[in-house]
């Protein structure tokens, strides 16, 4: 008898319990991106500090890549749209440069117009750091890898675009060039931006 009058509640609880525990955006690790200061295509000084509160989604490209590059900046740009209609602002698009001696930012504001993204003022095409730096960071931060190919006059890199919280933390990878996962990443940016207000 007690059991059954006892029931009830314990399910009333678990249900008040559940409706107050945030819920939403799940991260699959924090790794903690390495502070930095490069130069986007409009040749502005861009820090992890400027990007710190805002969600934000990165990749590693190169505009002399003729390979994964193209379908990943393609992809990326439709993302963007999705990111538009489901009416999703707070946040930013970083492309890292991987080949920053060719890639200006006169090169990389040509590269980036020729996708017709629905809001270039949301990108940031950074570049303005060594070679040696961005392998770094794309090691140590995204756990991914840029070598570089001398033999074969190109440079090798991962196609994993990769989500940064407001905090500066990296927190999810998904596949960027094939299979992409559009409506999960919209869904993750805009429950990680709920979180964050």
């Amino acid at each position: 008898m007690v059991k059954k009058i006892l029931l009830p509640y314990t399910l009333l609880i678990v249900l008040l319990l559940s409706a107050c525990t945030p819920g939403g955006f799940k991260a699959d690790h924090k790794y903690k991106v390495e502070p930095f200061e490069f130069t986007n295509q409009q040749n502005k000084q861009v820090s992890l500090d400027d990007l710190k509160g805002t969600v934000w989604i990165s990749q590693f490209i190169f505009t002399n890549c003729t390979a994964a590059c193209p379908p990943m900046m393609a992809n990326m740009a439709k993302l963007q749209d999705l990111l538009v209609k489901e009416g999703i602002e707070d946040y930013k698009i970083v492309s890292f440069s991987i080949e920053p001696e060719a890639d200006t930012p006169e090169v990389l504001q040509e590269y980036l117009s020729a996708y017709d993204v629905a809001d270039e003022s949301k990108w940031e095409m950074l570049t303005g750091y060594s070679q040696k730096k961005i392998i770094d960071i794309a090691a140590k931060t995204f756990k991914t890898a840029v070598i570089d190919d001398p033999a074969n006059n190109t440079v090798l890199h991962g196609t994993s675009f990769s989500l940064v919280n407001q905090k500066g933390e990296f927190v999810k990878s998904y596949s960027g060039l094939s299979d992409v996962p559009y409506e999960e990443i919209a869904k993750d940016m805009k429950a990680l931006i709920k979180q964050g207000k």
